[in-house]
């Protein structure tokens, strides 16, 4: 579907730039940051900023704004809109009752994956994560597995609008290397990352296609370096993200 600038409404684009300015790392930010990371200006970013509290959304204490509970609800109605999120959580538990590591479910979004789902059984990264986390695709084995799928024009638009950069030395960060590593993904039909996203991580995913034959998520398996080779990795998880794909192939 084409849309024009004449369709799309620009106050509701603006505001939810300035929501989106918000995140792990920006919990509370001035007046003056929101508008330099939204490039609106300072008098548009109050207004927005000021709508926000108003009816809840946000949070003002004289100096800085943040974002309150009530944003999730934004969230909430996408879960709720979709039972793919729902269906998917018992065999994520299952497989973490059967492994004892962490495993989660995510989608394709622009250029990073979108976390719909997940069973942790510990934090073994820095970062927190938890439904509507979001990390590079790049990098990650959820992510290579949806980039793995797409068709050239889409890959080639890809690499066109992401920066990509090392997060550790061993990121794979440029075109030719993730274009390789997304050769194997294709060839193997699974996505193993080897420290990538953090050092001392490992993680394999593959893909769930539904009967339609569309790549509707993908799922994985994290583990602590320290206790897993890539070799056992692969060796012991993949048979059983094998048989959750089957399964899931049947619902979502």
């Amino acid at each position: 579907m084409e849309i024009h600038e004449r369709d799309v409404v620009a106050g509701l684009e603006k505001g939810l730039a300035v929501i989106e300015a918000f995140d792990a790392t920006r919990t509370r930010l001035s007046l003056a940051e929101v508008a330099k990371t939204t490039g609106l200006t300072r008098a548009a970013a109050r207004r927005y900023l000021l709508t926000l509290v108003k009816n809840g959304y946000a949070a003002f204490d004289g100096k800085f704004f943040s974002l309150t509970p009530r944003v999730l609800r934004l969230g909430y109605a996408y879960l709720s809109s979709t039972a793919v999120a729902f269906r998917v959580q018992p065999f994520l538990e299952r497989i973490s009752e059967k492994t004892r590591e962490s495993s989660s479910a995510a989608v394709l979004e622009g250029t990073e994956v979108v976390y719909l789902a997940r069973s942790a059984t510990s934090r073994i990264m820095a970062v927190d994560l938890s439904v509507g986390s979001r990390l590079p695709a790049y990098c990650t084995a959820l992510g290579r597995v949806f980039l793995a799928g797409l068709q050239p024009e889409g890959l080639a638009a890809y690499f066109n609008g992401v920066a990509m950069f090392p997060l550790t030395p061993k990121t794979k960060h440029t075109e030719p290397e993730v274009r390789a590593a997304l050769d194997r993904v294709r060839q193997d039909g699974c996505a193993v990352v080897d420290e990538e996203l953090e050092i001392g991580v490992r993680s394999i995913a593959v893909p769930v296609i539904n009967r339609s034959g569309q790549l509707v998520i993908a799922v994985n398996i994290s583990a602590p370096a320290a206790r897993m080779e890539i070799g056992e990795l692969v060796a012991l998880f993949l048979p059983i993200l094998r048989s959750a794909q089957e399964e899931l192939r049947l619902i979502v």
